[in-house]
């Protein structure tokens, strides 16, 4: 989005490469209560046919996206995607609940990174942006933070909750969430690939029960 746009709930400031995607799933039950098809969870391992796949390229233009207002995403500060692709190659990448699994698919093979937080869990205003220096949050239940300064992130009323890198704990899904908001967090330097993503994505929410 190079231009500043808004839902009705959500706002994104001017970026000149990001082209997010945003959509909200609610599910029939909660996520607790719901099994991941098998299907799904086949397109874990990284030699699953799949409608798209990642490359070189991809891996690059998403790195440019996240560097571009000085973040480092190296490390343990890699964008999701790329952690998910190693995990996918070690074989630990293992299940966690039809939310995150459709959307850790997703972006394995289109090797775009994907947040998805539990609606109930944020505060309105919600905003896409870059986070001031400093900034930082809890990304895990071992209470590790994660520093997010220049580094673009979903920002609630309490501040940054997710990014291309790693979500906050805080609005992290649970096994009671029964709505979701994901946001994929594609390039402009790669035309059409998140609108490719984003339609993937929707229709195997679609499959799993959910009304996108």
């Amino acid at each position: 989005m190079s231009g500043e746009s808004a839902s009705s709930f959500l706002t994104t400031a001017s970026h000149p490469l990001l082209d997010l995607r945003a959509f909200v799933a609610d599910f029939p039950r909660p996520l607790g209560e719901l099994e991941t098809s098998p299907d799904v969870l086949q397109m874990f391992g990284p030699g699953a046919h799949a409608p798209l796949q990642s490359s070189d390229d991809v891996r690059a233009a998403v790195r440019e996206l996240l560097r571009h207002s000085g973040f480092k995403p190296t490390g343990r500060s890699k964008p999701a995607s790329e952690y998910l692709s190693r995990a996918s190659s070690d074989g630990t990448l293992s299940s966690i609940n039809v939310a995150v699994d459709v959307g850790n698919v997703v972006s394995l093979h289109s090797g775009l990174p994907i947040s998805v937080v539990d609606l109930d869990l944020v505060r309105e205003p919600l905003h896409v942006g870059i986070a001031p220096p400093g900034s930082a949050y809890v990304f895990n239940p071992a209470g590790q933070t994660i520093d997010v300064g220049g580094l673009l992130c979903l920002f609630d009323a309490d501040g940054p909750c997710a990014s291309a890198v790693k979500d906050s704990q805080r609005t992290k899904t649970h096994a009671g969430t029964r709505r979701t908001l994901s946001l994929i967090w594609g390039s402009q330097r790669l035309p059409g690939r998140t609108l490719e993503t984003e339609t993937w994505y929707r229709e195997l929410l679609r499959i799993q029960g959910a009304r996108v």
